[in-house]
């Protein structure tokens, strides 16, 4: 088997591709009831604390996609012949990881990637540039230059403990394009890992993953990869799960229009992207005022900003389900919407403020917007922050973060009913509900 060329952002492209073509993948579930706002709170709990624990501000990979909630899979086709896979799509983690299995015999249930049986599977030798991508076990075997398989070997830990290891390797994924094309790519850059441990890696919380599909903006993450055949963009529009039967959402890695963009880019409205040099990972956003009720909050500047030690800041992120908003923030959304609301029910564990209400509420309740850099307003419907409880009543799904290192976090429930465009070459993020099911 001929090996790819070295640049772990390369993937050759067996066939040509049109520029106006792009990859849309069916955002799937794979449980039969959608968790409860008391297994999401618990989810999210660990995954932000995962997310907080930063690895060496000198690596550029970042991992912590497997500690959230897992409501959006991707299925992926890898290998040669291609073997499905389903991952959970994360803009929190750069590397994309998958659980492999040493044997020779492909168990079809199996959520495991069988490389032994792949004609195109290679690991990274540990002297390549690859390998210096990837965080390494704290021993690894000796690497040897002139042994032909002294494999490159990856180890994440996570805040839980949780561990899985590997081997970092490149390997062929077969897609069909928008244009109904179904093309090759070879050497795709990820993780095989072949040991795994922790709640954060086998519990619940993967619900039949196969492993994780990194989104971040890392120049690993599969988005990055494809950048140089599709576009530097993707963009993913996120629907009400808890519907029966749940419509489909989607993620499209590339442009999808003549225009560039899966969405009108006269529809979308544009707010750039900051960067952390301490978690380059994150798409941070700012936040420049919130209003409830067109009421602007008295809320400093700086409990918005990113501090030299890279604390702060707002992150949009696919894997957390609720709304995580600085302490100052939050105390004061909470008690402009304790005025307005007048009687409250019983708080539901986890919960600060629930309401006695139906769907058919919505028109009275506040209306939350987020005024954001360069001029651009997000206002979500109240569907977005209010999640129904086991007890009956409804409650505000913001949650204050906990820890003074950490950052705000605009989770998937606030981003449901809109279109998201991730546009790394401009560095900035637009969003639009045109197009995303919006009534």
């Amino acid at each position: 088997m001929a090996t790819p060329p070295r640049h772990f952002y390369f993937l050759f492209l067996i066939f040509s591709v049109a520029v106006a073509d792009y990859l849309k993948f069916p955002l799937l579930h794979t449980y039969h009831h959608p968790p409860t706002s008391s297994e999401a709170l618990a989810a999210d709990e660990r995954r932000i604390s995962a997310l907080i624990k930063r690895p060496h501000p000198q690596l550029p990979v970042i991992s912590a996609a497997s500690s959230g909630s897992g409501q959006y899979l991707v299925a992926v086709h890898l290998g040669t012949p291609p073997q499905r896979l389903l991952l959970v799509a994360d803009t929190g983690s750069d590397l994309t990881w998958i659980s492999c299995s040493p044997s020779q015999h492909c168990n079809p249930r199996a959520a495991e990637f069988f490389p032994r049986i792949s004609d195109s599977f290679s690991p990274y030798h540990c002297y390549d540039s690859e390998c210096k991508m990837v965080p390494r076990p704290d021993k690894p075997p000796h690497c040897n230059r002139t042994r032909l398989h002294s494999s490159c070997r990856y180890e994440y830990s996570y805040s839980d403990g949780s561990v899985t290891r590997g081997l970092f390797s490149h390997e062929t994924m077969t897609f069909s394009t928008s244009a109904g094309k179904l093309e090759r790519f070879r050497g795709l850059s990820f993780g095989c890992g072949f040991w795994k441990d922790g709640p954060s890696v086998t519990g619940p919380s993967f619900k039949g993953a196969s492993g994780v599909l990194g989104l971040g903006r890392g120049p690993i993450s599969f988005s990055s990869q494809l950048g140089g055949v599709f576009g530097h963009k993707f963009s993913y529009c996120l629907l009400d799960y808890t519907l029966s039967p749940p419509p489909t959402s989607y993620l499209l890695i590339g442009g999808g229009a003549a225009n560039g963009t899966a969405v009108p880019a006269a529809k979308l409205s544009y707010t750039h992207l900051l960067k952390n040099p301490l978690s380059p990972t994150f798409y941070y956003v700012e936040i420049v005022s919130i209003f409830i009720d067109d009421v602007k909050l008295r809320i400093s500047p700086s409990v918005w900003a990113i501090d030299e030690l890279g604390n702060g800041g707002t992150v949009l992120d696919s894997g957390t389900t609720l709304t995580y908003l600085a302490k100052p923030a939050y105390r004061k959304i909470i008690s402009r919407f304790r005025r307005l609301v007048g009687s409250t029910a019983q708080p539901s564990s986890g919960f600060d403020l629930c309401l006695n209400r139906t769907s058919s509420d919505d028109a009275s309740l506040p209306r939350v917007k987020f005024k954001l850099g360069g001029g651009s307003e997000f206002a979500p419907p109240p569907r977005n922050y209010f999640i129904d409880t086991p007890e009956g009543v409804s409650c505000l799904a913001l949650r204050p973060v906990a820890s003074s290192s950490g950052f705000s976090i605009i989770g998937n429930l606030m981003q449901q009913g809109f279109a998201f465009e991730f546009d790394k070459e401009r560095g900035r993020v637009g969003f639009t509900r045109s197009g995303c099911g919006s009534p």
